[in-house]
């Protein structure tokens, strides 16, 4: 691979781990930092990058975030915010991040996390992807949000399963990313944060990548919805109780019998 088509991660600032980061990645990426503002939102476009790594410990941070998200052209370019307090980290997620590590986290598997969560474009995977995104709501996608959002988040995962199976092209993202949501909720009626948290962070992937508004689901709001839920989460106390009115339901623009609880 030669270093056109290497993956390229952005740093901003100038974080005390930054030197690690790159380290860690080696040569299968281009690291680069961004030590200041000017022109951050066209150098996003010219750079192309995989995944943005936020230094939420510095000032600044919100700009870092909500300018990556702000524009079509690189919303969809996966932030990770990384600071020490959990705090921020909560309000970064509500502030547009996808993703939020301590500096200990990401250093002790940098190279996995961006494995698993930088994203580089196919334009081809795009168009087909917004093509597949114009074409209705399958039954059993239907069937799938009517359950979800009934609460009965087991049964909703049986049937977006079976149609990400049969499902081929990009759009079994979608399924993908409603199914580990109501997973992800499922286990939080049960009382286990912990899973919770795995599985919505597994969902990140998938959210991050989708338009915000994909075969007339409200992709836009269930991310917002499930970042919301994952930022609870990350600043619930041990034996706290958690907000179950921030389980929100799947909405389907244009359809009102989906989008009851």
């Amino acid at each position: 691979m030669n270093e056109e088509t290497l993956p390229v991660v952005v740093i901003t600032g100038a974080p005390t781990w930054a030197d690690a980061v790159r380290q860690a990645l080696g040569a299968g990426y281009i690291v680069t930092q961004y030590d200041t503002p000017a022109g951050y939102g066209t150098r996003l476009v010219d750079d192309r990058p995989a995944l943005i790594l936020v230094d939420g410990d510095a000032e600044g941070w919100r700009f870092w975030t909500a300018t990556a998200k702000a524009s079509p052209a690189t919303r969809r370019i996966p932030v990770a915010l990384v600071a020490s307090d959990k705090v921020v980290r909560a309000a970064a997620l509500i502030s547009g991040a996808d993703l939020t590590f301590t500096p200990d986290g990401l250093l002790s598997g940098a190279k996995q996390i961006v494995r698993d969560y930088a994203r580089v474009a196919d334009p081809a995977q795009i168009t087909r992807l917004e093509c597949e995104c114009e074409e209705a709501l399958p039954e059993l996608a239907r069937q799938g949000v009517v359950k979800f959002n009934k609460g009965e988040y087991y049964k909703q995962h049986d049937l977006f399963e079976a149609l990400w199976v049969k499902t081929d092209g990009p759009v079994r993202d979608l399924y993908r990313a409603i199914l580990q949501v109501g997973v992800a909720y499922y286990q939080i009626t049960r009382g286990n944060s912990r899973g919770a948290l795995k599985m919505l962070l597994r969902s990140v992937q998938w959210l991050a990548i989708l338009p915000d508004e994909c075969q007339d689901v409200d992709v836009k709001q269930l991310r917002e919805d499930s970042y919301r839920v994952r930022a609870a989460l990350e600043t619930l106390e041990p034996a706290g109780d958690f907000d179950l009115s921030l389980l929100k339901p799947v909405q389907l623009r244009g359809s009102a019998d989906e989008n009851r609880d």
